[in-house]
C-alpha cells in the first residue's frame, strides 16, 4: 500500500501565505521546508495525493526550463493540475490589470506561481488574491533557485555549519536571493562584482542584519580570488540577464576578469563544488570543462528543483491562505 502523509505533516504551515521574498522566511520556515523536501525526495509516493484536486496557475513573462518543468511537474506527481499562462506577449497589467488578473484566478485556482520582469507585479498579485502566490523569479530575487541551492549544498556536504560559500558575477537577482538566503541559514557569503554591478543596498542590508543574528558573514568585494578563497562553493551566473540584452558585448569586457576558471577554482578548498543556477555559457563566465566536471553540481542543483518546489507547493497550498 502506497504511504501517504502523515497527520503531523498535514499540520505544519509556514509563518507566512505566500513566498515573495527570502526576508519572509523564518529560520524556522527554511528548516521546514528543507525537511519536508528531503522526505518528499526520498519518498515520492507517499505524497502522490498530497495536492489532489488542486490547481495552480503558472503567470510567465520569461522563458524557463528548470523552474516551469518543476512546478508542472511537481504539482502532477502530487496528484494536482498546472495550468501554464503565456505573457510573454502581452506582458503582466497590460491587457488587464493585476488587479483583476488576481481575482479572477483566486476564483478558479489553488495558487499561483509568477515569473515576472518587475518584482512588484508579483507583490500585487499578492495584495489582490486570496490565494497564495510564489515568486518564481523577479528581475530583483529568485527565491526558489536560492532554497533549491542551499538544499543541494546540505545534502551533498552533510550540513550547512560553518560554509563559505562565494559568488562571482553580476549582482543580481540570483546573488539577492543568495546572500539573504544564506545569511539567515549561518552560511558566509563572499559577492566579486566589478564596479557598477554590485548587488542592491538594500539586500545587502538585509543580508547583514540577517547574519548578524546566525553569526554568518557577508562581504561584497572587487577582488574574485579574495571572494573565493577558501571556499566551499564557488558560484557563478550569467553575466547578461533576460531584458539586459543590449548590454551584452559591454558586460562581456567587462566581466571577463570574473570568469570561474580553474585557476580561480584554485583558490577555494580543495573539495570546494562549482555552482550555477543554469543556464550556463560556457566559455563566458564559466570555463566549459568546470561545467561538467566532477566538482560541479549544476544537475544536482536542478534536479533539486523539483523536490524542494514540491515541499513548498505542500506547504502553502493544501490549507491555502492563513
Amino acid at each position: 500500500m502506497t504511504p501517504v502523509m502523515t497527520k503531523m505533516e498535514k499540520a505544519v504551515k509556514l509563518s507566512v501565505s505566500d513566498l515573495i521574498a527570502e526576508r519572509d522566511l523564518a529560520q524556522a520556515d527554511l528548516e521546514l521546508i528543507f525537511g519536508l523536501a528531503e522526505r518528499v525526495k526520498a519518498s515520492p509516493g507517499s505524497y502522490a495525493r498530497a495536492l489532489a484536486g488542486r490547481q495552480l496557475a503558472l503567470i510567465f513573462e520569461k522563458p524557463s526550463l528548470r523552474t516551469r518543468v518543476a512546478f508542472e511537474v511537481g504539482m502532477t506527481s502530487l496528484g494536482g493540475f498546472a495550468v501554464f499562462l503565456d505573457h510573454q506577449k502581452p506582458r503582466l497589467g497590460e491587457r488587464e490589470s493585476i488587479q483583476d488578473l488576481a481575482r479572477n484566478l483566486e476564483r478558479w485556482v489553488d495558487g499561483i506561481a509568477a515569473r515576472t520582469f518587475a518584482h512588484a507585479a508579483v507583490v500585487e498579485l499578492a495584495e489582490h488574491a486570496s490565494i497564495p502566490v510564489i515568486n518564481a523569479l523577479t528581475d530583483l530575487n529568485h527565491p526558489c533557485q536560492a532554497l533549491s541551492d542551499f538544499f543541494t549544498l546540505r545534502e551533498k556536504l552533510g550540513s550547512l555549519e560553518g560554509l563559505r560559500l562565494a559568488y562571482v558575477g553580476d549582482g543580481n537577482n540570483i546573488c539577492h536571493s543568495l546572500m539573504v538566503t544564506g545569511a539567515k541559514l549561518g552560511v558566509s557569503v563572499s559577492v566579486a562584482t566589478p564596479a557598477g554591478f554590485e548587488p542592491k543596498p538594500e539586500f545587502v542590508e538585509d543580508a547583514k542584519a540577517a547574519a548578524q543574528e546566525s553569526g554568518a558573514a557577508l562581504r561584497v568585494l572587487r577582488d574574485p580570488v579574495e571572494a573565493v578563497t577558501g571556499a566551499h562553493a564557488v558560484y557563478t551566473d550569467v553575466w547578461t540577464s533576460m531584458g539586459q540584452e543590449y548590454s551584452s558585448h559591454l558586460r562581456a569586457q567587462l566581466f571577463a576578469p570574473y570568469q570561474v576558471t580553474e585557476d580561480l577554482m584554485a583558490a577555494a578548498d580543495p573539495s570546494a563544488v562549482f555552482m550555477h543556477c543554469l543556464p550556463a555559457r560556457r566559455g563566458q563566465e564559466v570555463a566549459a570543462p568546470i561545467v561538467d566536471s566532477p566538482r560541479s553540481i549544476v544537475f544536482d542543483q536542478a534536479e533539486n528543483r523539483l523536490h524542494v518546489q514540491k515541499a513548498l507547493l505542500i506547504l502553502l497550498l493544501k490549507n491555502g491562505r492563513a
